[in-house]
């Protein structure tokens, strides 16, 4: 059944009071009684729609929080996922965004799906980028993450399976993305990268705990 907008109510009330009016009195104008009437209809149709834009909507805390470690997880846990690639997220009210670089299309979809199925998601607007194919980006990952996680200083950082350095290629250029433990760690982590022949430039945004005062 469609739904008929108040616009459309509004036509045919007019229209009734008018065509009343032109029965009764032909040539005659139209009296102030039926012009409170068309106007008590103005007010009735359109004073809810009015009331509902300017209430401005809450969200719960404790639900925005459980979503944020869902997606946290679901990410996570995505077969595919692995040093590079880069899948971050933004929560507005319970609306998601996913965001990063991938080096598969599947990895794309696979994350929507599953962000869509944690319960309280009301919508996924999915921007992640597809890193495009390139055997030139390929060696140099494979040489930058031997550079990386092959040297001493940081060979902890490949203990187990969700290694915490990302590194994203995109037609020679290197962004180091993920948490280290220290700043000392991160410049080594870039000084590392920038060594790699044929790597154009290297964006740094690894993050390191702030020190304590």
């Amino acid at each position: 059944m469609p739904v008929l907008r108040p616009q459309f109510y509004l036509k045919c009330i007019v229209q009734l009071v008018f065509s009343r009016h032109r029965a009764q009195n032909p040539q005659g104008t139209l009296p102030m009684r039926n012009l409170l009437h068309v106007s008590a209809c103005l007010c009735f149709l359109f004073a809810p729609a009015a009331l509902s834009a300017g209430r401005a909507r809450t969200f719960s805390r404790r639900a925005q929080a459980r979503i944020v470690r869902e997606v946290r997880h679901r990410i996570l846990m995505l077969a595919d996922f692995g040093v590079f690639d880069n899948i971050a997220f933004k929560l507005n009210g319970y609306d998601v965004t996913l965001i990063g670089q991938v080096t598969r299309p599947i990895l794309k979809s696979d994350a929507e799906r599953e962000v869509k199925r944690i319960e309280g998601v009301e919508r996924v607007v999915n921007r992640i980028e597809v890193l495009p194919v390139s055997f030139h980006d390929d060696r140099l990952r494979r040489d930058v993450f031997r550079a990386i996680y092959g040297y001493g200083p940081l060979q902890h950082y490949g203990v187990g399976s969700n290694r915490p350095i990302h590194i994203i290629v995109n037609r020679g250029h290197v962004t180091l993305v993920g948490i280290v433990d220290s700043q000392a760690d991160k410049n080594i982590a870039g000084i590392r990268a920038n060594g790699v022949f044929g790597v154009f430039s290297v964006t740094n945004n690894l993050v390191a705990p702030a020190k304590r005062k």
